[in-house]
């Protein structure tokens, strides 16, 4: 049985050699769709920075750690699998990507609070700013007494209308 010219052998064959799958990682483009770029072990970032999962995944361990394991917003109890990364002030209107900016939340909380200033969110949900004063510890102390600021004032306004 004859082979057609235009197959190419999986070992050693002619023509351009594949990538392997573990040499390359998933990153979304602007469109949407999915290209493969890169070794496995990096995740590229919408700043242009390269991180390491390994730090990603640190990072997540130790906010969750530092935020009691519990959403920041909801208070309720996560582990590593259903923590997501908060960014309080948020990486589209300027925040930075470091430790003080840095919180878990619960998937439904994070995207609740999108890419809301922090006084924004709380200004709506008083709640959830009273929940961050309790278990975000290792956030900036602007934060926290912007926080602090925002829920007194949400809750003062909610006594006003009330009277």
């Amino acid at each position: 049985m004859a082979r057609p010219s235009n197959l190419k052998l999986a070992r050693g064959g002619a023509g351009r050699a594949r990538p392997s799958k573990r040499s390359a990682v998933r990153a979304r483009d602007v469109s949407g769709g999915t290209k493969r770029s890169g070794p496995r072990h990096l995740v590229k970032l919408r700043a242009g920075g390269v991180v390491h999962t390994s730090l990603k995944r640190a990072m997540r361990r130790a906010a969750l750690r530092d935020c009691g394991q519990r959403c920041v917003y909801c208070a309720t109890h996560l582990d590593q699998r259903t923590a997501t990364l908060d960014h309080v002030f948020p990486l589209a209107r300027g925040g930075a990507h470091d430790p003080g900016n840095l919180v878990v939340a619960c998937g439904p909380c994070n995207r609740l609070k999108g890419d809301l200033y922090p006084f924004e969110f709380f200004a709506r949900h008083p709640w959830a700013g009273a929940n961050f004063v309790r278990y975000a510890r290792s956030v900036h102390r602007a934060l926290k007494r912007g926080a602090r600021r925002a829920v007194s004032l949400a809750f003062a306004r909610d006594d006003a209308v009330a009277a």
